[in-house]
């Protein structure tokens, strides 16, 4: 108890910071890695992309099963026990997939680093929601997301390096070491919370609470669609080019980098927007300029930077939405919160899932251009609902 009480509150409180964000950063970080190591995985395992696009779907689609399943448990029983467990599971995954002997067994422990990523993102973002006044909370939002977006600039060409260097197992052995040590240091300095009011156990309820709140159910569903777009692009676009500009893996380390800036500036300029009483409009309108960017992107081969500059534009405006829809979430949650960024979360998860496995469907059937007009068609959904049927909830102003 002693050693609690030794340090002064505002280093305890950058402890804790500091283990949320390695923690967000490398979430992300596997959540986007498979990307450069597509191609790599298709040779080893004698297969096509859009097969090996799969990994990335059934990873996707696990964590969106998950995401919200473990809010309530972050809910009742704290935020230390969740992130410890997700930490734990995942690296232990991410570490044991470097030796997988064949596609199936790397398949099932992708589906266990799913069911451990869902973990990190609600409890870490309700940790936040908590820690900070209410006027701040979107900022404090955006500022977490895009530490998780700097994954894409600095995470995932990190892994192209790594995999060029050596071969795709290599970033699989990085990545699940640092989670590992990520985890001890949890162990260590993530905040213990309050013992004198432990709060009831309430699983089903929780659900059935946020579920009854339409603006919620629609939020969701907007999102959804937005983040297939995100995904699909994100996840092809190494490939594409590969493909394309005829480079290497460790070549699209820098295109990389430049893209995944924009996923970072987009999600600060969401934070900003975030409290903003018609941010739902121009999260309506960034996503169909995102739409028409990606579009663009998989439809013509102009010069590889000017490829890489449209991508840059479309992951910028295709980021902005995100951050809102988790402080739109946290507006509607209550006690919750958890629980709420977890089902928003799922949506955000399912959104990967279908962007890769479509994406991967409509490569095989018309080729990179048809995943344009798959990820026009998805945020057209996703603007037709913002625009004719989400409203802001009553209370997020008041």
């Amino acid at each position: 108890m002693t050693t609690q009480t030794t340090d002064p509150p505002a280093t305890n409180l950058w402890k804790a910071f500091s283990v949320i964000a390695a923690a967000l950063f490398l979430n992300n970080t596997v959540a986007l890695m498979l990307a450069p190591l597509l191609v790599g995985i298709a040779d080893d395992f004698d297969t096509s992309v859009a097969v090996t696009g799969q990994l990335a779907a059934v990873t996707f689609f696990s964590w969106a099963i998950f995401a919200p399943l473990v809010g309530p448990f972050s809910d009742s029983f704290g935020r230390r026990l969740v992130a410890l467990t997700g930490l734990g599971l995942m690296g232990v995954c991410i570490l044991v997939a470097a030796f997988a002997p064949n596609f199936i067994v790397l398949m099932a422990l992708l589906i266990g680093t799913g069911l451990g990523g869902a973990m990190i993102p609600p409890n870490s973002m309700a940790a936040i929601s908590e820690a900070v006044p209410p006027e701040h909370k979107g900022r404090a939002i955006g500022a977490a997301q895009g530490t998780m977006q700097s994954a894409a600039v600095i995470g995932v060409p990190v892994v192209a390096v790594l995999a060029n260097i050596a071969d795709w197992r290599l970033p699989f052995l990085v990545v699940g070491g640092l989670l590992l040590a990520t985890f001890v240091c949890s162990w260590l300095w993530y905040p213990k919370g309050s013992a004198t009011e432990p709060r009831p156990f309430s699983y089903l309820s929780r659900f059935k609470e946020l579920g009854s709140v339409s603006v919620f159910r629609i939020g969701m569903l907007a999102n959804f669609s937005q983040r297939i777009a995100f995904y699909a692009v994100i996840g092809y676009l190494a490939a594409y080019l590969i493909d394309t500009y005829k480079i290497s893996v460790g070549e699209t380390a820098l295109p990389l980098a430049v893209v995944g800036a924009g996923a970072v500036t987009g999600s600060l300029w969401g934070g900003m927007i975030a409290g903003h009483r018609r941010r739902l409009g121009f999260v309506t309108g960034s996503v169909l300029i995102g739409g028409a960017l990606t579009l663009i992107v998989f439809a013509i081969s102009p010069s590889i930077w000017t490829t890489v500059a449209i991508a840059f534009g479309a992951v910028l405006v295709l980021s902005i939405g995100w951050p809102v829809f988790i402080t739109f979430a946290t507006d509607v949650a209550g006690p919750s919160r958890a629980t709420s960024i977890g089902m928003m979360g799922a949506s955000n998860r399912m959104g990967g899932f279908v962007g890769s496995a479509m994406g991967g469907a409509f490569l095989a059937i018309g080729g990179f251009s048809a995943i344009g007009v798959f990820c026009m068609a998805a945020v057209g959904v996703s603007a037709s609902v913002m625009g004719l049927v989400l409203r802001e909830p009553d209370e997020a102003f008041a």
